[in-house]
């Protein structure tokens, strides 16, 4: 089950008992990702999405870990720094919205409770002590993921959100030890795995990455094959459990070129998961393909807790119902119907 934000955190992104049932329900899957969660109060830049920055966040996530296992199945949380995609209105009283360099997102708005749709602001360019103190954040947040009974993370450099967005020259500008180049432009997804592989192991460390990717302002850009090969290959070597590969295909981007899937698989030698887009006929081809080894589900999932079951039996589907998909409470979360036969 591929990571989906779904806002029913509380207002201080606080995980609740409601979320708890909803990935219970859904651990038929064989490995749920979480949603996106802060590992940062600078990193809270959405509405009622969870965070790992505090003890009380850390034990209320400790009964969801504890749903999804009871069924056999393993959850990875993921950790989305949202850095640039934040507005002030959703983050704790204090916190900064940091980025690269200060260049806003322009065409992406934030929903805020209470006030609807706000424009971003410009973000603060990071400085090497706001670097540090962000990797030491994703470090800590790891280790309470362990803590509260989590099989491991998923460091979020997808997307648009903080470390796709060292990654995009379309967003980093900076001149120094992490900008200018493509080896620069890797550093800090490096770093930050480096971080984490040495605080919990990398056997509970994967990395979520869309090369190609339209999300939040940003696109592809020149020589992202030659630097995603370089970046696949480091996350290689500092041995991550898995890479999370996104095609953003089905939101309307160019397809994710072959080329790029291919040297990926060829650099990456751990387990290579695909998503975006996928019914369970196109997920068989390209696993038997040798394209990835897992293939990973996001709205399917939303309307089918039990998805797996229903492809199974080859039964139809629910269908969402996309007015509830960030609205808080039970409705459109955890009311789907599920099927009589297991």
């Amino acid at each position: 089950m591929a990571p989906m934000t779904r806002s029913r955190a509380t207002a201080d992104h606080i995980p609740t008992p409601l979320m708890a049932e909803y990935y219970g329900q859904r651990s038929g899957a064989g490995l749920i990702i979480t949603e996106g969660t802060a590992p940062s109060p600078n990193g809270a830049g959405y509405p009622r999405i969870p965070g790992i920055y505090t003890p009380e966040q850390m034990e209320a996530w400790k009964p969801i870990p504890e749903a999804v296992h009871k069924n056999g199945a393993k959850i990875f949380l993921q950790l989305m720094h949202t850095g640039r995609i934040s507005h002030p209105g959703n983050m704790p009283e204090g916190s900064r919205v940091l980025a690269p360099s200060a260049i806003v997102a322009q065409t992406t708005k934030m929903y805020v409770d209470g006030k609807g749709e706000q424009p971003l602001p410009t973000p603060s360019a990071m400085t090497g002590e706001d670097i540090r103190n962000t990797i030491a954040e994703y470090v800590q947040a790891s280790e309470w993921a362990v803590e509260a009974g989590f099989d491991g993370v998923e460091l979020h450099a997808a997307n648009g959100y903080l470390i796709e967005q060292f990654l995009n020259p379309g967003s980093n500008q900076r001149t120094d030890a992490y900008g200018g180049s493509p080896a620069n432009r890797n550093r800090f997804a490096l770093e930050v795995a480096e971080a984490v592989c040495s605080a919990i192991g990398g056997d509970r460390t994967g990395i979520r990455l869309s090369p190609n990717g339209v999300f939040n302002d940003l696109s592809g850009f020149d020589g992202q094959h030659e630097q995603f090969d370089v970046l696949a290959w480091n996350m290689d070597t500092l041995g991550l459990t898995y890479l999370h590969l996104v095609n953003h295909e089905a939101m309307g981007a160019a397809p994710l070129p072959d080329e790029i899937r291919r040297s990926i698989r060829d650099r990456f030698t751990g387990t290579l998961i695909l998503s975006g887009g996928y019914d369970a006929e196109k997920a068989e081809r390209h696993l038997s393909a040798g394209f990835g080894n897992l293939v990973a589900f996001g709205r399917p999932f939303i309307a089918n807790p039990d998805l797996v079951a229903r492809m199974k039996h080859g039964e139809p589907l629910n269908d969402p119902d996309f007015d509830t998909f960030y609205t808080p409470g039970a409705k459109g979360y955890t009311d789907y119907p599920k099927l009589q036969k297991a």
